[in-house]
């Protein structure tokens, strides 16, 4: 999708990899000037060659002070995309305390704490701006280990619903990205099973998984100022998946 973001900033975290690389290069080349956040600091560097001038910040975000100090004072920012997520698969009575609290901790809290560092910036420069929270179609349905994983996206609905309502009346818009598997590296290589892959192919009435420029451009057109009048939604890129 062909938009312009020239003279905004934006910030993507979980930018190192998948969906949030494919966001920073897109918004790279829309003309916007870019805040890549990730913990991994190789995947940093390499974006830097792909993407020149785009700011990279290393920061773990299920790590509340050091998010805090990291992006305290990241400046003026007009869009968000709040994309770092962890998946770590257990069976429900197999979850530990550390599984727990690691996926709350980044993809949920790192979406309040992120997010509240840049709404307050927005609304002390009296601007508008856009939040786009990446969650999953299984925010909606089930998946076997994915217990933990799908709370959180689950969560994540009502939260962007919640900071659409409070943040409405400051001209900032939340909405949500629901997206089914994803064909990055990681999700190529979950799923080159043909066997594993039916199970959820036999439920996409397109029958095929998402390619990363499908949620981007989703994420692209929620970010612009064609869905003006779009927020606290969740837009599903998944096929049809919910539909059957």
């Amino acid at each position: 999708m062909q938009l312009n973001f020239s003279g905004l900033r934006a910030l993507v975290t979980g930018a190192g990899k998948g969906i949030g690389r494919d966001t920073v290069k897109a918004l790279h080349a829309s003309g916007a000037s870019v805040v890549a956040v990730s913990r991994t600091d190789a995947d940093l560097v390499s974006l830097s060659k792909e993407c020149p001038g785009i700011e990279a910040v290393c920061v773990d975000l299920g790590n509340w002070e050091a998010t805090e100090q990291a992006l305290g004072r990241v400046g003026a920012v007009d869009l968000l995309v709040n994309n770092a997520a962890v998946v770590l698969m257990q069976p429900f009575l197999e979850i530990t305390k550390e599984t727990f609290d690691r996926s709350f901790n980044v993809n949920l809290r790192s979406v309040v704490q992120v997010s509240q560092i840049v709404a307050r910036g927005m609304i002390a420069r009296g601007v508008p701006g856009s939040i786009v929270n990446i969650s999953s179609m299984v925010a909606h349905v089930t998946y076997p280990n994915l217990i933990t994983y799908s709370s959180t996206k689950s969560a994540m609905t009502m939260l962007t619903k919640a900071m659409a309502m409070e943040l409405g009346p400051h001209k900032i818009r939340v909405n949500a990205v629901n997206p089914t598997v994803v064909m990055t590296p990681m999700g190529k290589a979950y799923w080159s099973d043909p066997h594993k892959a039916k199970v959820i192919l036999d439920r996409i009435p397109l029958g095929r998984f998402a390619e990363v420029e499908n949620v981007v451009d989703a994420i692209l057109f929620l970010l612009s100022d064609r869905s003006g009048m779009t927020t606290g939604s969740a837009l599903p890129v998944e096929g049809g998946f919910l539909a059957t």
